[in-house]
């Protein structure tokens, strides 16, 4: 499975899905459109400054809130290649890895690094490493199943695929 490798976007505690993607834009589906308003709210700069292949890094309980799976499609298609939190609510977990976005819960890598920090993941084993701090994190690496899902872009394309092989 592929590694990502780039810059933090950081944020705090109970970052929930309204804040990730406003209600006020779930009228679209084309993710897209979705991902020029990822975290607007909380980050007016975010959209601007976000590049694919980066790494969004969180604290405890992030995308608690409603169960739209528009928040991990909108996190996807603004070109962020994992999230990293101490803790994920349970849907949206579920939704991130049914949509094909790789997250990892490591409460240590979570606490200590920091916005612009580059940040290496490897999904094979769950090693987190922080470039610019020197620091190394094991996080819970995904189980070959999810692995095959994510590496498949999603649970769809997955068992799309399983049909044809």
């Amino acid at each position: 499975m592929k590694k990502a490798n780039g810059y933090v976007f950081k944020y705090g505690d109970n970052v929930d899905t309204d804040v990730i993607i406003p209600a006020r834009y779930l009228n679209s589906s084309d993710p897209a459109e979705l991902a020029t308003h990822c975290m607007e709210d909380i980050d007016k700069e975010f959209i601007n400054k976000v590049k694919k292949g980066d790494i969004m890094v969180a604290n405890k309980n992030f995308g608690c809130g409603s169960s739209r799976e528009h928040a991990p499609i909108a996190i996807k298609a603004a070109g962020i290649d994992c999230v990293i939190a101490e803790t994920f609510a349970r849907i949206f977990y579920r939704n991130a890895i049914n949509i094909g976005l790789p997250i990892i819960e490591c409460p240590e890598a979570a606490k200590e690094i920091e916005a612009g920090d580059q940040v290496e993941v490897d999904f094979d084993n769950g090693t987190i490493k922080n470039i610019t701090q020197g620091k190394e994190y094991k996080g819970q690496a995904f189980p070959p199943f999810m692995q095959k899902i994510i590496a498949c872009e999603g649970l769809v394309n997955y068992i799309n695929q399983k049909k044809e092989g």
